[in-house]
């Protein structure tokens, strides 16, 4: 994905199990964010940050998505546990993350393996890819994020 890029075509599942195109959110500010797994250290508190400004995403017209390949069941369980109101959703089959370029090689221990690298785009209301944040640190990100999307 690079700067001017518009959305690619891929399609997501909600926690409640709703099937949902992304260009079909085309028309106003969209974050879409990706994260490793759902209910770990790091993406619980990213989750927890975003929707703590989940508000003031919505003042500026913009909605945030973030997707893991996590099922909805298990999304469904990490929302209601920590309380979180950013919209969650499913890339079971990776195909979205692939899209993104967000499913990488990652090592950990010397082992190496394949994962999501957590990053996040902005796009503006005609789908164009303004702005992203790869090999994101959770501290202060959301904020970064929300200074981002045109007030």
């Amino acid at each position: 994905m690079e700067i001017g890029d518009s959305l690619p075509h891929g399609h997501l599942t909600s926690a409640d199990g709703t099937r949902f195109a992304l260009a079909g959110r085309i028309g106003q500010p969209m974050v879409v964010y990706f994260y490793p797994k759902a209910d770990t250290t790091g993406c619980t508190r990213e989750a927890q940050d975003f929707s703590a400004l989940e508000q003031d995403f919505r003042a500026r017209g913009a909605t945030v998505i973030a997707v893991s390949r996590d099922t909805p069941a298990k999304l469904t369980r990490f929302a209601t546990k920590h309380a979180l109101t950013v919209e969650l959703a499913s890339d079971e089959d990776g195909s979205v993350c692939e899209v993104f370029g967000t499913w990488v090689e990652k090592q950990m221990y010397g082992r190496s393996y394949m994962g999501i690298e957590r990053a996040t785009f902005l796009f503006d209301a005609t789908g164009k890819l303004v702005r992203q944040w790869r090999k994101v640190k959770v501290p202060g990100h959301a904020v970064e994020v929300l200074a981002a999307v045109p007030a």
